[in-house]
């Protein structure tokens, strides 16, 4: 296990089981979202984007954590390791909530950014992650399958589908 890469919906937990693994396996952690958002969340070009990913898992050894289509092959196919999240909505919905409300509430400053989640962003905008994990929740869990299926034969591919699975992997001796 060198390149694993840790995917999942919004809000299932994604970073923290990179940490846990890459406290374990001394891997580096690559968070696709601090190469893809810019100050005042604009995003990067695509082609900045995948210029930056290109570089950051040039090298063997890392983790990455994400789930953006725009570089899906270049962090999928040189990956040994697909560690998909496939927690229900209503685990994700849970852990969202209490993580935007706590990033709301400290200020906490996202990816060295300056961008910062907000209560009224959270609950009143458009753009609520929110709403965005309520919308993509089912989608990404048919498009993650049918991906995962597809190389089923050539990555090992690891599937949590409950807190107790994600707990027990974090735990459990590596390969």
């Amino acid at each position: 296990m060198r390149r694993v890469v840790v995917f999942g919906t919004t809000g299932s937990g994604k970073s923290w089981l990179a940490e846990r693994l890459a406290d374990r396996t001394g891997l580096r952690t690559i968070e696709l979202d601090a190469l893809f958002w810019g100050r005042d969340w604009q995003p990067a070009p695509v082609e900045l984007f995948r210029h930056r990913v290109e570089c950051e898992t040039r090298e063997d050894g890392w983790i990455v954590v994400g789930n953006y289509g725009q570089v899906r092959d270049l962090v999928w196919r040189p990956a040994d390791t697909l560690v998909w999240l496939d927690l229900p909505l209503p685990v994700v919905m849970g852990r969202l909530l209490r993580r935007t409300v706590k990033r709301a509430v400290t200020r906490e400053e996202l990816w060295g950014t300056g961008n910062r989640e907000t209560l009224a962003n959270a609950f009143l905008s458009r753009n609520s992650i929110l709403l965005y994990a309520l919308k993509t929740h089912r989608l990404n869990r048919e498009r993650f399958a049918r991906e995962c299926e597809a190389l089923a034969g050539v990555k090992r591919i690891v599937r949590l589908c409950s807190r107790r699975d994600v707990e027990r992997f974090a735990l459990s001796p590596l390969p």
